[in-house]
């Protein structure tokens, strides 16, 4: 692997990431943060396919360095971590594999010869699994790093201290 490969790589997933965000319209203080957490989770998806990991095991590695690089991030810019995660996470979204799902059940559905069915519906439910499967690590990977770090914000605890001296 290639150092310029993994530079190359790096900018273009910070990028596509932040094209998300502003077409998000996130505020202009998070775009630096999405910019670094979509080169870092996209570089960790990348290393990983290139040592031949699964690519759903990739992409749920991927997915939980951006969920736990969103926690630092919100609390040092005051923003929900979802602001960053979102945008940094979407460039991850298999569009080739659904693309090809999509394609085998157009062929499916109007194609007569019964001799290709079999192995076009072999192509498209693998294509689709794969599709499912990733989706599920990408949602799991963001949102497990924040029910496990979850704690509750000073603003609440005011609050409820301030209703027990009420009491």
């Amino acid at each position: 692997m290639e150092w310029l490969t993994l530079i190359q790589k790096c900018f273009f997933f910070g990028l596509a990431a932040t094209g998300f965000a502003i077409l998000f319209a996130v505020p202009a203080r998070t775009l630096l943060p999405v910019f670094i957490m979509g080169a870092l989770g996209g570089i960790t998806k990348f290393i990983l396919l290139h040592y031949h990991f699964n690519i759903i095991v990739s992409t749920l590695v991927g997915s939980a360095v951006i969920g736990f690089l969103s926690i630092p991030f919100a609390h040092f810019r005051h923003a929900p971590p979802a602001i960053f995660a979102i945008p940094a996470v979407i460039p991850m979204v298999p569009g080739v594999l659904a693309y090809k799902m999509m394609s085998g059940l157009i062929v499916l559905a109007s194609d007569a010869n019964p001799a290709l069915h079999t192995a076009m519906l072999a192509d498209t439910v693998h294509y689709g699994l794969q599709v499912m499967f990733i989706l599920i690590s990408l949602a799991v990977g963001v949102e497990l790093p924040l029910l496990i770090t979850r704690k509750q914000s000073a603003k609440g605890l005011i609050k409820r201290s301030a209703y027990k001296d009420l009491a």
